[in-house]
């Protein structure tokens, strides 16, 4: 799933300065960014399929220290270009950053400043997002990096309006991905604001890829939070919910434990965690009940139960929305994909449930089966987009739950979903 900005317009139609040049695409490397974040802009942007109908970019590779630039295998990469080259691109792209504790060099951030200053499209791929906040590009804005990273850069960039649910973010002239797979997303997106949707789905099918894929990261997530919360005093919070998911509370029972107001709280565990409390606890009991769903028999009922929602109809629309699948759907998809001699250790009924859950997904293969322990994305996963505050989905959501408060929904004006002109 994307984000699009509905302040894009008005940014994206910013001139750039008359040395830069709309077809030019800088990418910005460094020594230990990882190899295949930093060869997607240049297989996108480097490689000339004109024969195919894609129109062809000039690549700019550009060093943002001095090299050699070491990358995974230590691999040693000599770039082209330095950072003068950056003044003549109209996108600059910064794939990927080699610690997300480690300031950027000063000389990259002002490059990265001047070119937005001068009109041109700033990129972020997963950790470049670092980058691009470091360069104070991301302040007040959406933006999105890898789920792992997300609440690290919202600790450490609170300006920034962090949504780690999102495969990409375009807030018109600054763009951010997830990690690796939303980075050839991002990248298809540019394609098709720059020549459209023909030309997106012909380099698609260059790159054996869907040309747009629906969902967003939540089906990858789990229960880490980042270190630095260990010796904050949410910490014992936290551990709490985590052990008692099976009993119903909400967040106000949260920030009481905290002995906070619940304003205090949302702010203390956004800070921290960068989600909004509601939406942590109902990806946390949507988790539990994607394990019970492998692991156990217990009907789609009783694991409502079991993970602390008031009613199957809450765990069945929060579910749908997380994974892209009704857990009925979901568990018969879990149990056909396993070797048949896992399978055996289901119990007795483990055949009978698979069978009822296939024949209640309408005797199809389920849309969506278990998330790959690679972080490879399912072509066949799809989900429902969840919308803005104000529209039925957000309140069916939030009606849902077994909590109470808002979910998050990043300040400025925007509009979640893949709505491209295109």
């Amino acid at each position: 799933m994307s984000h699009d900005s509905a302040a894009a317009p008005d940014t994206a139609a910013r001139k750039l300065s008359g040395r830069r040049r709309k077809e030019i695409v800088a990418v910005l490397l460094f020594s230990g960014g990882p190899i295949f974040e930093s060869s997607i802009p240049l297989s996108v942007f480097g490689v000339d399929r004109q024969d195919a109908g894609v129109p062809r970019y000039r690549l700019l590779v550009c060093a943002g220290e001095e090299g050699p630039l070491r990358t995974t295998g230590g691999l040693e990469l000599t770039a082209p270009h330095g950072l003068e080259a950056i003044s003549r691109a109209g996108t600059v792209v910064v794939p990927a950053w080699r610690s997300i504790t480690s300031p950027p060099p000063q000389e990259a951030l002002d490059a990265l400043r001047r070119a937005h200053e001068e009109g041109a499209r700033i990129v972020g791929l997963c950790t470049g997002a670092f980058v691009l906040a470091a360069a104070g590009l991301l302040d007040g804005r959406p933006a999105t990096t890898h789920w792992m990273y997300a609440p690290t850069l919202a600790k450490r960039y609170p300006s920034v309006h962090v949504d780690p649910r999102e495969l990409f973010v375009d807030d018109g002239d600054v763009l951010t991905s997830a990690g690796t797979a939303a980075g050839i997303d991002l990248c298809l997106h540019i394609v098709r604001t720059d020549h459209g949707s023909e030309a997106a789905g012909a380099l698609a099918r260059r790159l054996v890829v869907p040309p747009r894929r629906s969902g967003g990261q939540e089906r990858y997530l789990d229960r880490s939070l980042p270190e630095e919360i260990g010796a904050d005093p949410l910490a014992e919070v936290v551990a709490w919910a985590l052990e008692h998911l099976h009993e119903q509370f909400d967040v106000e029972t949260l920030a009481a434990r905290a002995y906070m107001s619940r304003r205090t709280f949302d702010r203390r565990f956004r800070s921290l965690t960068g989600s909004a409390p509601l939406q942590w606890l109902i990806t946390q009991r949507v988790l539990q009940a994607q394990r019970l769903l492998e692991t156990s028999d217990y009907s789609v009922d009783e694991v409502a139960g079991r993970c602390g929602f008031r009613s199957p109809v809450a765990l069945r629309g929060h579910f749908r929305r997380q994974l892209g699948s009704s857990p009925a759907a979901y568990r018969a998809a879990y149990r056909a994909r396993r070797p048949q001699g896992d399978r055996q250790g289901d119990g007795e009924g483990g055949a009978a449930t698979a069978a009822a859950a296939a024949t209640a997904a309408g005797g199809q293969t389920p849309s969506a089966g278990p998330p790959p322990a690679d972080g490879a994305v399912p072509y066949q996963a799809r989900r429902t987009p969840s919308g803005p505050v104000g529209s039925p989905s957000a309140h069916s959501l939030a009606a849902a739950s077994s909590d109470n408060g808002r979910e998050y929904v990043p300040s400025r004006a925007s509009v979640p979903g893949q709505r491209s002109a295109t």
